[in-house]
C-alpha cells in the first residue's frame, strides 16, 4: 500500500463529512481528532469544559423518550485531572458524546475553551481515546502511528510510541493486537497531536494490572505539564488515585462532584462486616435504615447511619469475626448511587 493510499483511507475514517458528525456513532469517529500541534490562543481563562444546564433524550425500541442526561452542569478548569464515575446507564457516555461533538445536546450549552464543542474539537484543541474506531486492522502499529504523524509532527512519532509503550511491537498488525494494546495505539495517537485536553473513555480496557499503571504514569506526566484530562472509568481506584476531582452521575443527574475525601465524607458513616447465618442475614436486613453494600461468601457487609447499634445488633444474631470500617470510595459510591434509586 502506498502511504498516500494508506493516509486517505486513514482520513476517511477519522474526518468524515463535518455535516455527519452530529449524527455518528462513536466508532466512526477518530481517537485523534486534533488538528492543530498548537494551543489557540486568547482563551487561556475560560474553562477547559463547561456544560449549563444540558438536557439529552433518546427514544427506546418501543419509540417511548429516555432521558440519558438531565440538567447538567459543571466546570472543569484547565489543568485539573477529572474522573466521571458511575453505574450503567448513568448518563457518563452520552455526557463525553456531547463533550466532544458526537451528539448535539437537547438543551443547553456545552463549551471547550469557550466556543462550541465540535469546533474546538475540529480546531485541535481536544483529542479522544474511546473504546472502539479509529484503527485500519490491516495496518502495522508503526504505519497507523506514522501514518497520523504525517498529519502534524513526524519527529514526535518515536516519542509518542515509547510513551504509549508501542515500540516492542511496532512491526504488529492491529488486528492481531489485543484489546488492551489497541487501546494503547489509540493513547499513542491521541500523544501525536499534543492537544490541550484529553478525553478517555474506559482507557485501560482490556489492559493487565501493570499496563494499566504504567498508563496512569504517562497520564500523569501529560497533567503536570498542564494538559487536561478527562476521564470516566469502571474502575473506582483509578479515579481514587489519579482523579483530583470526581464527578459522580446516576440517571442521568451528577449527583456528586468534589474530591474523593469529600465524596467519601459525604457517604458518612462506617461499614459493618461479618460472617452471618442465612437466617441472621434476613433479619438484620429486615431492620430498618440497614443497607446491604455486598457479600462475599458468607461475609456480609453492611451499612447503617448508627454503626456501633448495627454492630451491636449483628452480633446479638450470631455474628462472628465482626470488623466496623471507615467507608471506601466503592461504599461511597455505592451508597450514593442506591439513595438516587
Amino acid at each position: 500500500m502506498r502511504v498516500g493510499e494508506g493516509r486517505d483511507r486513514l482520513d476517511r475514517v477519522v474526518k468524515p463529512p463535518e455535516s455527519k458528525y452530529p449524527n455518528r456513532s462513536r466508532g466512526g469517529l477518530t481517537n485523534v481528532m486534533s488538528q492543530s500541534m498548537t494551543p489557540l490562543s486568547g482563551h487561556e481563562a475560560e474553562p477547559a469544559v463547561r456544560m449549563i444546564d444540558v438536557f439529552k433524550e433518546f427514544r427506546d425500541e418501543s419509540g417511548n423518550p429516555v432521558r440519558a442526561v438531565n440538567g447538567v452542569s459543571l466546570s472543569i478548569r484547565p489543568g485539573e485531572v477529572v474522573a466521571i464515575l458511575g453505574p450503567n446507564g448513568a448518563g457518563k457516555t452520552t455526557t463525553i458524546d456531547m463533550i466532544l461533538g458526537l451528539t448535539r445536546p437537547g438543551q443547553g450549552t456545552v463549551e471547550l475553551f469557550g466556543q462550541p464543542s465540535l469546533r474546538a474539537v475540529q480546531s485541535g484543541q481536544a483529542a479522544a481515546v474511546l473504546q472502539t474506531g479509529g484503527l485500519l486492522p490491516e495496518l502495522t502499529v508503526a504505519e497507523t502511528l506514522t501514518m497520523i504523524g504525517a498529519l502534524f509532527d513526524p519527529s514526535r512519532v518515536e516519542e509518542c510510541m515509547r510513551r504509549a509503550r508501542l515500540l516492542p511491537i511496532a512491526d504488529r498488525q492491529v488486528s492481531k493486537c489485543s484489546g488492551g494494546e489497541q487501546q494503547r495505539v489509540r493513547f499513542g495517537m491521541a500523544l501525536l497531536s499534543n492537544p490541550d485536553l484529553l478525553v478517555l473513555d474506559e482507557p485501560t480496557a482490556g489492559m493487565d494490572v501493570e499496563a494499566r499503571h504504567e498508563f496512569w504514569a504517562e497520564v500523569r506526566r501529560d497533567a503536570e505539564l498542564g494538559r487536561t484530562i478527562l476521564f470516566a472509568t469502571h474502575y473506582l481506584e483509578e479515579a481514587d488515585d489519579f482523579a483530583d476531582r470526581i464527578i459522580l452521575m446516576n440517571h442521568g443527574r451528577i449527583i456528586a462532584d468534589d474530591t474523593s475525601d469529600a465524596i467519601r465524607a459525604a457517604a458518612s458513616g462506617r461499614i459493618v462486616s461479618a460472617h452471618l447465618a442465612p437466617e441472621s442475614e434476613e433479619r438484620i436486613l429486615a431492620t430498618p435504615g440497614v443497607q446491604c453494600l455486598g457479600r462475599r461468601g458468607d461475609r456480609i457487609s453492611l451499612y447503617h447511619p448508627n454503626s456501633d447499634q448495627l454492630a451491636q445488633r449483628v452480633f446479638a444474631l450470631g455474628g462472628t469475626d465482626i470488623e466496623v470500617v471507615p467507608r471506601s470510595l466503592d461504599d461511597a459510591f455505592l451508597a450514593l448511587t442506591s439513595e438516587e434509586k
